[in-house]
């Protein structure tokens, strides 16, 4: 017999590639396609701030538009997950719910209480994989039921697999004609709600905007350019480039408005019709493998996203310094190249890989010595393509607390910007204080004259910061200390080590001269 379905949309925000809500409309007579607004679980839990708020309603508009188009609608229901659930279950005579199976914890939780809630009230639950390229309960199954720590072995097992599964077919309006749709009336009372509704800060311009078409859009524009698809490597784009050099897709794919399966497919077409490319870890196929890397090993490691209890990160006593995050927080650590960072990541929520390289190193192990779980909710927060086990990852990687072991390397935050941007215009664009420095200064403004800041209309020290640190001696204390804690703790270190050289950090030695930041202009050590 037919269902009545609420198919239950958390990721997954397209219609292309949708194998959940496909298996929902070919097993039922009517389809409601809801999304449940629990604000407090959003806020608290996933920690979403105000650029990622207008970017999920931006999504939320774009696949009702899309939905009518099919004769169908989106419900936006406000209210906490269960109590919506069970009310409208009840309400519309619910026989099944679908769901796309996600690996959170908190995901893996909200799906268990709904099955709990399916053997009380008498419905189906049903939950396929569509928000990553493989199901990584078979990725832990071939590996003896505990998660690849390596890059190395991960790639080794999925080779066992063989390729991701195809996409499943577009949804069609014919689809949505099978079944009837929810009564007119609900779309305008469940309605997606403005951010006016939600007290939610008016949204600052942004070149980010949310929503499947926008991803598609963008993923053709890219596509479009097979030479630069094929030779991609990641570590040779530019952290400072005033366009992305990037695909910057990478929103898309965490709130699900693109399909990875879609993007790996497409790249695998283009793979076969060039005569050379790049591989993982470096190609843009290898960026989605090491997404899945981490979304593998965080479903089977307690405590990911902290330091206390988690097996596979270095146990590290990083110091408590609620000011100094701060300053680094809203771009005042007086490095303009760090500051430039912080600020675009404010205001636009998306910074690039070796941009989130910098600032991490430097608020962990490169100069302030803060732990990475501050920075990583700070990016929480902030990055639009925030998440979970990508997130978590990578702070232990860029701290040196996991996967990454060449820890004697730290980015230097004046010279490693210079490299690539000599002239100073990416911070000219987000640090308009400091754009009347000539391209000496730019990077170190403390070394202008006093004559010479008056020119620029900025004095250091009254308009922009000094350096909140010495970075020659902070990173050399720092360095010692990572040495002891390595040495201690060396089995741990073990863990998550390859055999070979790290292929995804630029290659940047340490240099001694580095700075030129006299002892007198710098900021006291701890305050």
């Amino acid at each position: 017999m037919p269902h009545r379905t609420i198919h239950l949309f958390r990721k997954g925000l397209r219609l292309h590639d949708n194998p959940t809500l496909l298996a929902a409309l070919e097993s039922s007579e009517v389809v409601y396609p809801v999304y449940i607004l629990d604000r407090k679980f959003m806020t608290s839990v996933m920690q979403i701030g105000a650029l990622r708020w207008h970017f999920l309603l931006q999504s939320l508009e774009d696949l009702q538009k899309n939905l009518c188009q099919l004769g169908s609608c989106l419900l936006v229901i406000q209210g906490e997950y269960e109590s919506v659930l069970r009310d409208h279950i009840q309400k519309w005579n619910i026989t099944q719910v679908t769901l796309d199976a996600e690996m959170e914890p908190f995901y893996k939780e909200m799906e268990a209480n709904i099955r709990r809630l399916g053997e009380e009230l008498g419905f189906e639950v049903l939950s396929l994989v569509g928000h990553s390229l493989y199901d990584t309960r078979r990725i832990l199954d071939l590996n003896g039921g505990t998660p690849p720590l390596t890059y190395k072995r991960f790639l080794h097992i999925l080779s066992l697999l063989g390729d991701p599964e195809v996409p499943v077919r577009n949804l069609t309006a014919e689809d949505f004609q099978r079944c009837r749709p929810p009564d007119p009336g609900l779309a305008e009372c469940y309605r997606v709600p403005l951010p006016v509704d939600l007290k939610i800060p008016p949204e600052t311009p942004s070149p980010w905007r949310g929503g499947e078409s926008e991803g598609l859009q963008r993923l053709e524009q890219h596509l479009t350019d097979q030479g630069w698809v094929a030779s991609f490597t990641k570590p040779r784009t530019i952290p400072n480039s005033l366009l992305p050099s990037t695909t910057g897709l990478s929103p898309y794919f965490s709130m699900g408005c693109l399909s990875v399966r879609t993007f790996f497919y497409r790249l695998s077409n283009i793979y076969a019709q060039a005569k050379h490319h790049s591989l993982p870890p470096v190609s843009l196929q290898g960026q989605l493998l090491w997404r899945e890397f981490f979304y593998t090993v965080a479903s089977a490691t307690p405590n990911f996203t902290k330091m206390a209890g988690n097996p596979i990160c270095l146990q590290i006593g990083w110091y408590e310094d609620a000011e100094r995050l701060h300053k680094w927080k809203t771009a005042q650590t007086g490095f303009p190249w760090i500051d430039a960072i912080m600020t675009q990541l404010r205001q636009e929520g998306w910074i690039h890989h070796l941009a989130r390289h910098a600032v991490a190193c430097f608020l962990t192990r490169g100069d302030l010595w803060i732990s990475w779980e501050e920075g990583m909710k700070v990016f929480e927060e902030l990055l639009l393509d925030a998440d979970y086990s990508i997130n978590a990852g990578n702070w232990m990687w860029l701290s040196a607390s996991a996967f990454f072991h060449q820890y004697t390397r730290i980015f230097c935050p004046v010279r490693f910007g210079k490299r690539t941007d000599p002239e100073g215009q990416y911070i000219r664009k987000y640090l308009p204080i400091l754009k009347n420095f000539t391209s000496k200064y730019i990077y170190e403004p403390w070394t202008a004259s006093e004559e010479e800041q008056k020119q620029a209309g900025c004095i250091i020290g009254q308009d922009y910061p000094f350096p909140m640190v010495n970075h020659k001696e902070a990173s050399d204390h720092n360095l010692q200390l990572m040495k002891q804690v390595r040495e201690e703790q060396y089995r741990t270190a073990q863990l998550t080590r390859d055999d070979s050289d790290d292929p995804m950090e630029m290659k940047v030695k340490r240099d001694c001269s580095e700075e030129n930041v006299s002892k007198a202009k710098v900021a006291r050590m701890t305050e």
